[in-house]
């Protein structure tokens, strides 16, 4: 989810009126944290299902596939 939906989304929800500059400036950290959040919250999913993977894995491909999704998913929120 990016930033402009998760904002689009708050006005449409009617949590502010009119866009200011200072309603901007507060969803703009304010969806910053919530796409943090998401997304370390499906990255943790997925190295839980890379360990479940790793003893029906033998060749280990599966989790290896899982592992990278999930190193993946953090490293966009460093991008």
């Amino acid at each position: 989810m990016t930033k402009e939906e998760i904002i689009r989304m708050a006005y449409e929800a009617g949590l502010v009126g009119k866009p200011s500059e200072n309603s901007t400036e507060f969803f703009e950290a304010f969806s910053a944290l919530v796409a943090s959040a998401e997304r370390s919250a499906c990255a943790k999913s997925l190295e839980q299902a890379a360990e479940a993977a790793k003893d029906a894995d033998p060749q280990g491909f599966v989790w290896i596939a899982i592992k990278t999704s999930a190193e993946g998913i953090r490293a966009r929120g460093q991008a």
